[in-house]
């Protein structure tokens, strides 16, 4: 069976074309929604996907209906996959799964971005290990500067006040200058 997702963005614009153009490709059922394709979670592409059985197809007018990004068109292409159905775009007839021509593009799609995330993460790392090289810090700035650091010491050293109190009196936990004192 044909299963159809339609989606706009905002509440002004009208699914009618999308629905007729589903409906002309056989479409048995429709699932519509009105949301921003920026959305992660989008309710009725969930219950479109749930509602597919193996043998089953999904069928959108065009990939930026259903999808936001690459990634995100496979990993809804894998999602429908492992439940044995397939994916079809009335615009894209590239981005067909059921024919053998469209698992190969999907299957190459999927490489490139395999391959993207590899690089992202090798130069993500390259670029922090340079970056702490020259000597930049990462995460949030230190609650206390070196001069409370050293009359936190002095305090709790030479008064023999509590960690606590002092910890109280600079307005930070204990284990913030634990922390501080290690460095």
């Amino acid at each position: 069976m044909n299963v159809g997702y339609a989606r706009v963005s905002t509440q002004g614009q009208d699914l009618q074309q999308q629905e007729a153009s589903l409906k002309a490709a056989d479409c048995g059922r429709i699932f519509r929604e009105k949301i921003s394709g920026a959305k992660r979670e989008r309710p009725e592409l969930i219950r479109a996907i749930d509602h597919l059985r193996e043998g089953d197809v999904l069928v959108v007018t065009r990939l930026d209906r259903l999808a936001r990004s690459t990634a995100d068109l496979l990993h809804i292409a894998e999602r429908l996959k492992s439940v044995g159905a397939g994916l079809k775009s009335l615009a894209e007839p590239w981005a067909d799964t059921t024919t053998p021509g469209g698992k190969m593009i999907l299957t190459v799609f999927a490489g490139i971005a395999d391959f993207e995330r590899s690089l992202i993460i090798e130069r993500t790392s390259s670029g922090r290990a340079a970056a702490k090289a020259r000597g930049v810090k990462f995460g949030p700035p230190s609650a206390l500067s070196p001069e409370q650091v050293a009359h936190a010491r002095d305090l709790i050293e030479r008064e023999g006040k509590p960690v606590a109190s002092v910890a109280r009196l600079l307005g930070v936990h204990r284990s913030t200058l634990y922390r501080a004192f290690e460095e």
